[in-house]
């Protein structure tokens, strides 16, 4: 696993971790090396950082009312709609058609970050994750992730907080 902090990033990083050097955060990349067999990203991760899937987060796009919208929940639940809708005050969510999600953040499905988004979409970070110091997501490819503390991923998203997962 290669480790590298913000400080050893190389130049021309994902947009992720691009913005996330742009405005002075602290993070890590992890690396490692992408199975494509693997039957889920975010396990895939978790078992290769050595890190509990409950401190990796997936990104996820849902068509809220129309409008898309984010949702980051630890990889080892899954994202709860009617609760997504309810945080930002909608009635209904569906998953994204996984096409318009790649098209709008700019990232392929299983590399979606939540940061460097092509389009910068409502954001909403499950409760759990102000459980950890830190918390994993991907920093914009299979095989990347990045650490940094939930506030520092709230605050560069605009997240709100809100108990978004199924366990």
């Amino acid at each position: 696993m290669a480790k590298k902090s913000k400080k050893q990033q190389q130049p021309g990083g994902t947009p992720a971790t691009v913005a996330l050097t742009a405005a002075g955060a602290d993070f890590t990349v992890h690396a490692y090396d992408h199975d494509p067999a693997h039957p889920s990203y975010g396990e895939e991760a978790a078992e290769a950082m050595g890190v509990s899937p409950e401190r990796v987060f997936k990104t996820l796009v849902a068509d809220v009312d129309g409008s898309l919208v984010v949702g980051i929940v630890p990889v080892s639940g899954s994202l709860d709609l009617k609760a997504l809708a309810t945080a930002v005050g909608a009635k209904k969510a569906t998953m994204a058609d996984p096409a318009l999600a790649e098209r709008t953040t700019g990232y392929v499905r299983g590399g979606i970050s939540p940061l460097g988004q092509r389009k910068k979409l409502r954001t909403v970070l499950d409760a759990s994750a102000t459980a950890f110091d830190t918390i994993c997501v991907s920093a914009g490819r299979r095989g990347l992730e990045v650490e940094l503390s939930p506030k520092a991923l709230t605050d560069l998203t605009n997240a709100t907080l809100a108990p978004i997962a199924r366990t």
